[in-house]
């Protein structure tokens, strides 16, 4: 097996268990590994301390499979796969969804590997060298623990170039999904659409977050900025809100928002195109308010790299919120960005309410659904972070 030498001083990450070895922490590879193999990872001192998938156009050179010299084949992949599906058994209450995330990355031991089950199809992600090499494998394996009619690809997110890696998308097993599938949370139904939706089909990551909402919508008037298909605004509408005005500047995922809002039998919402920022800029020089309002944008800072950018994209829809809201009002906001933590993400609102002039407290943090873990020795894998906070009366 290929060698993957590191620098004096540079295993302690990997003897406090985090997964990613970058680049400048490598003095020498030995042997010459292909894109995706896998390679024994010692230190400077010639110590073992993990098997590897070697990445050679990355930054994270290599991401670890185990920290024992195990083989790394079919078997690993099996067993790793039906652990991951295990732990989630009995986490969610029984018939409360049929789309629910079964494989999460690092935080499963599987990096770059991302598998979500939507009724009978299961969609997998493969965003690193080492989870393309072994696609057959985990595909077979996913099969075989689900039973699934289908398994299809959607390997087109942006981090795959980051891996050398063109985007990939199709039937791994079985044939292709229907154009649109129905799936089931909490008493409510959604259309998705596998091969053209966002991430994975729909955001399984906020199944909570949508509840939360709807648990505190009933006679309020909603704002639903970056409404993509739907979720929230049909929460919003299914715990009896008021009026839900609905910004989203995809004219095809406004399509299906409204479809999913006469699925469900709800009253009408007012969907708006268009751009957010500017949107939200009007209602606030034509005096609009609203008593609830919720900001769950795109990636504004995929990487730390981005992070000043995106902290001024954050710090001006959220004081434009905050503007929007009526006294007494509530505002749920989130960041999917990896390049903003908890921390900076707290700050970011806590500025904003100042700059808007009102007083804000934070009723409670919000976070991906249970079946989207973090691993304590991976907290990168908490990319999701909102905030509930409330504007005193």
């Amino acid at each position: 097996m290929h060698k993957l030498i590191l620098r004096p001083g540079r295993e302690k990450a990997l003897k406090r268990r985090h997964p990613w070895i970058f680049s400048g922490a490598v003095a020498r590879v030995e042997g010459e590994p292909a894109s995706g193999e896998t390679v024994e990872v010692r230190s400077s001192a010639g110590e073992f301390l993990a098997v590897a998938a070697y990445s050679p156009h990355s930054q994270i050179r290599a991401r670890v499979w185990d920290w024992h010299g195990r083989v790394i084949d079919g078997d690993y992949f099996r067993e790793r796969i039906m652990q991951a599906l295990s732990l989630r058994a009995g986490l969610l209450p029984d018939g409360a969804t049929d789309a629910v995330r079964l494989v999460h990355g690092e935080s499963d031991g599987l990096p770059g590997i991302v598998a979500d089950r939507y009724g009978d199809t299961v969609v997998l992600q493969l965003t690193s060298a080492g989870a393309e090499r072994w696609r057959e494998e985990v595909a077979d394996a996913l099969q075989k623990a689900t039973d699934a009619v289908r398994v299809w690809e959607r390997s087109d997110a942006d981090v795959r170039e980051l891996e050398g890696l063109a985007p990939r998308c199709g039937p791994l097993r079985g044939t292709p999904p229907p154009e649109k599938i129905i799936v089931r949370e909490c008493g409510l139904q959604y259309q998705v659409e596998l091969e053209r939706g966002h991430k994975t089909g729909f955001y399984l990551d906020q199944r909570d977050n949508r509840q939360r909402l709807r648990e505190i919508a009933s006679g309020c008037e909603v704002l639903d900025c970056f409404t993509y298909t739907g979720g929230f605004a049909v929460s919003a509408l299914a715990g009896g809100a008021r009026s839900v005005t609905a910004v989203e500047s995809s004219g095809a995922a406004l399509e299906l928002a409204r479809a999913n809002v006469e699925l469900n039998g709800l009253p009408a919402a007012e969907w708006i195109g268009g751009d957010v920022f500017q949107r939200l800029r009007q209602f606030r020089d034509q005096g609009g308010e609203f008593d609830l309002i919720v900001l769950d944008p795109p990636k504004f800072a995929p990487t730390a790299a981005h992070a000043e950018r995106a902290s001024r994209a954050y710090k001006d829809i959220n004081l434009l919120a905050f503007k929007l809201l009526k006294p007494g009002g509530a505002l749920m906001t989130f960041s999917c960005s990896g390049g903003i933590s908890a921390e900076l993400f707290q700050k970011i609102v806590a500025g904003a309410a100042l700059d808007a002039g009102v007083n804000a407290r934070i009723e409670c943090w919000l976070h991906a659904a249970a079946d989207h873990p973090v691993a304590l020795n991976f907290p990168e894998g908490e990319y999701l972070k909102g905030l509930l906070c409330r504007v005193r009366g």
